[in-house]
Formats: structure tokens, C-alpha cells, sequence
């Protein structure tokens, strides 16, 4: 067996690395945001077992060519990047790091979301251009303001707690969390999401991309928030309709968005978001930081030995688990 890691980014955080390094493995790396192609011929070339997840997609062709594959780690949470399904039916749990960068991205999403409502940009902008534009300004106080949480995972949770701090009042929506979820932060839930959208004067957004929620944010949903809301994503740029939000902004339905992600990442140079100054953007860097990447580093390659050990691994990090179980039955009842 192979004793190689595949790392789909350019690099890993040191710790991980070392960590690798300790087990008698090596890693190696494709390009940032290399194509499906690319992937498939590093994984082959190198006889990786298992694959360290940061970019780029792992679809059934790409497992198709590495027989030898036995794990996939995501360096995060958001596994849309890989086909659940297909690693499922070729028995390859797909792993998550689950909480690891939540600070760090919670952090950034107040940081847009502060930066978004007080117009630090444009207002920086217009100094910098000769303009001081003191005169006529009226600026929005955010205490007492409701924050909606679509979701209501490790992020979410860490972002309340630094928004009760700035007096926001916190509600949510996640039909899979329990309750306690809700309690330990101070949340009123709700039932619905179209029912928390009429409160949700800042909604962000913290859900994984699925079936059930691509493009979850559209005209019809933006038409139920308040006039003169804000829309906050930290997530997966596919929860939202872009053209709906680009829309919204200009008609000033919204007031503003702090977007860290993209349907399609890197985005266009001619994406029609960069013409508009109400919407603050970054490059999809909120769990970018030296802390989370060392955590969320160890924490992937860490899952890829224990499932190479035949160490347990938590049930709620393995992404694929049902469809693993599904497989599992299928295959009996093929065998009967």
C-alpha cells in the first residue's frame, strides 16, 4: 500500500504536515483549483489512499481511476465538492472537520457584516478620492437589530455569541439541530424559514449546499426580509440566487450584502458584483486563518488515519455516512 497522501491545494498547514510526516506518509499536491483531470492523474501517478479535500472536485471519475483510494477528509465542512454518493457506493467514507475553523470563520462574518452596515468601503473610498463626506451621512446603529441564522451548526453558534455582544437579537432555523442548539445562545427558532425571513433584518448564512437549500436564497425570499436588510454568506455562494441579490441591492430592497463565497469560485472578472459598492466581497478566505488551518489541517489528516488504523471515528464527521449504510444493505441483498 501506498504510503502517500494527496492534498488537492498547494499546501498544508506545517503541524499537519508534520503530522503526516510522523506516520511514515508524504503528501503531495496538485494546483489550486486543478480540474477533475488533473486530480485523477496526481491520484494515480502517486497511489495516494487518501485525499486531504481543499479544491477542486472529486467526482465518481476521479475515483474510478484510484482503486487503492480508502479515504477522503475534507479540509473544512462544506463537502459540495465532492459526490457523497459515489464515494459511498465504492465504500469511501468522506470525512469533515467539524468545528475547527468556526472562530475564525464566525469572525469573518461579523467583520462583513460590520463592515457592510457602517459602509466602510465606500467611505474609505471617498476620502481616499478627495471627499469628506461627513455632511449628509446617517449611519444604522446594529444593537437591538435581529440576526437570522440559516443553520445552526459550530459557525453559526460562534458567530451568536459574538453578535449578542453587539445587542443583536438572535433567532434561527435549522430543522436538524436540537433545541438545545438554540438555547445555549439565546435563540428564538423557528419553525420555518420562510416565517424567520419576515424578522430577519441582517440573515446569515451558514448551511451546507444541498438539494434542499441551492439557491435557497431567491427573489421569492429576499421579498419576505424587511426593507433596508442585509444578506451575510459565509457558506456556499450556491444557497444564493445572484442575480435575485445583485437585484435586491440595486433596487434597494436590500441594503447591502458581505458575500465570502460564489456559485462559481474563482468567480468571472466581469462578475456584476465588483460594479456594485453595497456588496463587500472576499475571496472565500473567512476559515483562512494561521489558528483554523492548523486545527482544521491536523484535524483532516488525522481523520484519514483513523480510518486507515481502523480507529472509531465520530459518526457525525463521516458526511457520507447514510449513503455508506445504504450501500452496505444493497450490496447484501445483491449478494442473497
Amino acid at each position: 500500500m501506498s504510503k502517500t497522501i494527496l492534498v488537492t491545494g498547494p499546501d498544508l498547514d506545517p503541524l499537519a504536515a508534520k503530522y503526516v510526516a510522523d506516520h511514515g506518509y508524504k503528501t503531495v499536491h496538485t494546483p489550486a483549483y486543478a480540474d477533475s483531470a488533473v486530480i485523477s492523474d496526481r491520484l494515480k501517478q502517486s497511489g495516494a489512499v487518501g485525499i486531504v479535500s481543499r479544491m477542486g472536485r472529486l467526482d465518481a471519475a476521479v475515483m474510478d481511476g484510484a482503486p487503492q483510494l480508502r479515504v477522503i477528509s475534507k479540509h473544512g465542512v462544506g463537502v459540495d465538492n465532492i459526490d457523497l454518493d459515489a464515494a459511498a457506493q465504492r465504500n469511501i467514507p468522506v470525512l469533515v472537520a467539524t468545528g475547527a475553523n468556526a472562530v475564525s470563520v464566525a469572525e469573518h462574518t461579523i467583520a462583513l457584516l460590520l463592515t457592510t452596515v457602517k459602509r466602510i468601503l465606500p467611505l474609505d473610498a471617498g476620502l481616499r478620492a478627495g471627499r469628506w463626506e461627513k455632511p449628509g451621512f446617517q449611519g444604522r446603529e446594529l444593537q437591538g437589530a435581529t440576526i437570522a441564522l440559516l443553520g445552526m451548526g459550530s459557525i453559526a453558534q460562534a458567530t451568536a455569541r459574538i453578535a449578542r455582544g453587539l445587542g443583536l437579537k438572535i433567532v434561527g432555523f435549522d430543522p436538524y439541530a436540537p433545541d438545545e442548539a438554540f438555547e445555549a445562545i439565546g435563540a428564538t427558532r423557528f419553525d420555518t424559514f420562510d416565517a424567520m425571513l419576515a424578522e430577519a433584518e441582517i440573515l446569515s448564512l451558514h448551511s451546507p449546499l444541498t438539494d434542499q437549500t441551492r439557491q435557497i436564497v431567491n427573489a421569492d425570499a429576499i421579498a419576505r426580509m424587511p426593507q433596508g436588510s442585509y444578506v451575510i454568506n459565509t457558506a456556499r455562494g450556491g444557497l444564493i440566487d445572484e442575480d435575485a441579490l445583485l437585484a435586491a441591492v440595486q433596487s434597494g430592497h436590500l441594503a447591502g450584502a458581505g458575500l465570502d463565497s460564489f456559485a462559481v469560485e474563482p468567480p468571472p472578472a466581469d462578475h456584476p458584483f465588483w460594479a456594485e459598492p453595497r456588496i463587500v466581497v472576499t475571496p472565500h478566505i473567512g476559515g483562512v486563518t494561521r489558528e483554523a488551518g492548523a486545527r482544521v489541517g491536523v484535524d483532516a489528516v488525522r481523520g484519514i488515519f483513523d480510518i486507515l488504523e481502523g480507529t472509531p471515528v465520530a459518526p457525525q464527521r463521516i458526511a457520507n455516512r447514510a449513503l455508506l449504510a445504504d450501500a452496505a444493505k444493497s450490496l447484501i441483498k445483491a449478494e442473497e
